[in-house]
């Protein structure tokens, strides 16, 4: 390997240990992401803009630093991308979309104001579904981003471009938004660690939305630790944002080291239906593997999670037509074809269905509250089918040759969990016989991130690492 291979082999924690002591320097850890982001992104489009100047100074910046033993903590000099809904002063901001092709904040997100705060190095800021109105990354206006692991396979979305530079060692972090699975699902196709924590756990001051009331914009990692380490940067509350919860911030990290021997983590009875078979094999294995390492595994059963999907269009719909309704009045021809037609659709949702969206929200976090109410955290797939092709569009076929929506296909895994605000983190579970990621979630009490960690980094640990994509 060369040095900048060995370098991009270093998840954040072992490269922030190495960075501490000077081993490396931030410096060369720029570089070594840089010049992957130079050589891959042809091909995987998972940025919009590049800020290698900006980078390159704030390693030097970081490396002064540190050297005279002003050592900030594990980000400092690390280099992250950010999805490109968040706001970064100076820098422009394009939610993936034409309309907004050419703003640039005056201001920076407090997500990224805390990590810069850290030391962290911003590389530039990542590709998604235009306005993270949907689950592939495939951009009429900055291009389509593909998976790692087979680029004619769809990345997931929104979050497209944080999975891919995550997976594609182009970012060592990378954070996400979360409306319906935005993080989980780009996890999932592409076989890294995506959490949405608490609702309100993380401020979303200057992160363009896509539904106030169901958007989270969290860490997409190579393990768990690395999310537990970012969580604790960015978690806490922000007097700019009204939503942010006062809930003290615990030690992520050291969750991550408990064993789960003795906890009870229960499985949603209905998400295990419907499942690809080798999904269906995947998370039964990984049953088995928790199991093994001293768990508790029973059944549970959330009778109004079928009902989460159409929960969470609904209010997805209405919030989203709320904020783009003079966009749309003024230039609707600047979106593309799909999110017009879903903008153009959500304009016509009823007040009422609004209403009892949110009504019903009460329900499904009863009856999922009273699922872990004996269980420490919940388990189940993060979708029913491994990543589709890219040339299907909306449409996916199961293994058995049966066509099914591919929004379906995973929103009804991770939707729920959006509509409850409830944690939940999604994990490789390993990769399918034709090499693509398969993965499961670990469900958590609100502002039990804790326990989703422990559970959650100790299968991790007994998984083993997944063979990393040939680009």
């Amino acid at each position: 390997m060369s040095t900048h291979d060995e370098i991009r082999a270093f998840d954040v924690a072992t490269l922030a240990a190495k960075l501490r002591v000077k081993q490396i320097s931030p410096v060369e850890v720029t570089d070594a992401y840089l010049d992957r982001i130079e050589k891959t992104d042809g091909r995987l489009r998972a940025y919009i803009t590049v800020t290698a100047e900006t980078a390159r100074a704030a390693a030097k910046k970081a490396e002064t630093e540190i050297s005279a033993g002003n050592w900030r903590g594990p980000f400092h000099g690390v280099p992250i991308a950010l999805k490109d809904l968040c706001y970064t002063r100076g820098i422009r901001t394009t939610g993936g979309s034409k309309i907004l092709g050419d703003f640039v904040p005056d201001f920076d997100c407090t997500l990224w104001a805390r990590l810069a705060a850290a030391g962290a190095i911003l590389l530039g800021k990542l590709n998604l579904h235009e306005f993270a109105s949907g689950a592939t990354s495939t951009n009429p206006h900055w291009g389509t981003c593909h998976n790692p692991y087979n680029l004619d396979r769809v990345p997931g979305g929104s979050s497209g471009g944080s999975g891919a530079a995550i997976v594609a060692r182009s970012a060592a972090a990378t954070i996400g938004t979360d409306t319906g699975g935005s993080i989980r699902i780009p996890a999932a196709f592409c076989g890294c660690v995506g959490l949405k924590q608490t609702w309100s756990r993380v401020s979303r001051y200057g992160v363009l939305p896509l539904a106030d009331s169901l958007d989270h914009a969290g860490p997409m990692t190579r393990t768990v630790r690395d999310a537990a380490l970012m969580l604790n940067v960015i978690a806490g509350r922000d007097p700019n944002d009204a939503t942010s919860s006062r809930e003290p911030v615990p030690d992520y990290v050291g969750a991550c080291e408990r064993e789960i021997k003795g906890l009870r983590i229960g499985v949603v009875k209905e998400l295990t239906a419907g499942l690809a078979d080798e999904v269906a094999r995947s998370f039964n294995a990984a049953l088995v593997q928790l199991r093994s390492l001293g768990a508790d595994v029973t059944e549970v059963s959330i009778p109004a999670i079928e009902h989460a999907a159409a929960i969470a269009t609904n209010i997805t719909w209405a919030e989203a037509a709320e904020y783009h309704e003079q966009w749309m009045r003024t230039r609707p021809q600047d979106y593309g074809a799909d999110v017009r037609r879903m903008l153009e659709a959500a304009m016509l949702v009823p007040a009422a269905h609004y209403v009892r969206a949110q009504r019903a929200r009460a329900v499904l976090l009863a009856q999922a509250l009273a699922a872990l109410d004996k269980c420490a955290v919940l388990v189940a797939p993060t979708s029913a089918i491994p990543a589709p092709r890219i040339d299907v569009g909306s449409r996916a076929l199961m293994p058995t040759g049966e066509a099914v929506n591919m929004v379906t296909a995973v929103l009804r895994f991770t939707a729920p969990f959006n509509v409850t605000g409830q944690p939940a983190l999604a994990l490789p579970t390993g990769l399918a016989a034709d090499g693509l990621p398969v993965s499961m979630q670990v469900i958590g009490k609100p502002f039990d991130e804790p326990a989703v960690f422990q559970v959650a980094a100790a299968y991790e640990a007994a998984r083993g690492p997944l063979p990393e994509p040939k680009l």
